[in-house]
């Protein structure tokens, strides 16, 4: 399944929407993938077992499922996740990118890839309907939180 979805972060013909700098955002996406509890409830465990400058590699835990993963860091333009193939669970990409597609505004788009075709009416097209959907929403929740962080300041301060 291939699919990928935009999240308009700034946009000026919209004054309901609170700015971001690309800073602020580029920090809680950051969090997201270092923090990945305060984005994802139902996560039980999260724990970065090897870190680089490049990025991060976590192994994730939900219930009895456990999950090993890479994220890789393009400092305030991208996070590529990785997860390698892994017992009952194929290979698949998530990448997260900032885009600026004119001044002012500033955009994040998920970019989502299981590596495998999907034929039409077929059952897994059925079901991955269910999974667009529900990454959508867990994206803009995303957004949402690292507003609420940003709003609080917690972006503003100078990394140590």
């Amino acid at each position: 399944m291939n699919f990928d979805h935009l999240v308009v972060i700034n946009d000026p013909l919209n004054p309901l929407i609170e700015p971001l700098t690309r800073t602020q955002l580029w920090r809680g996406l950051v969090l997201r993938a270092e923090l990945p509890k305060l984005f994802v409830p139902w996560l039980d465990e999260s724990n970065i077992v090897a870190r680089t400058d490049a990025g991060v590699e976590r192994v994730l835990r939900y219930g009895d499922l456990t999950i090993r993963d890479h994220v890789t860091y393009t400092p305030e333009e991208r996070l590529q996740y990785d997860v390698p193939p892994q017992g009952d669970i194929a290979a698949s990409r998530l990448l997260v990118t900032i885009e600026t597609p004119g001044e002012e505004l500033l955009y994040v788009r998920f970019s989502y890839d299981d590596g495998t075709a999907e034929a039409p009416g077929s059952m897994d097209a059925f079901y991955n309907e269910f999974r667009r959907s529900a990454y959508q929403e867990s994206d803009i929740d995303t957004i949402r939180i690292v507003r609420e962080l940003a709003g609080q300041g917690r972006f503003d301060l100078p990394l140590a």
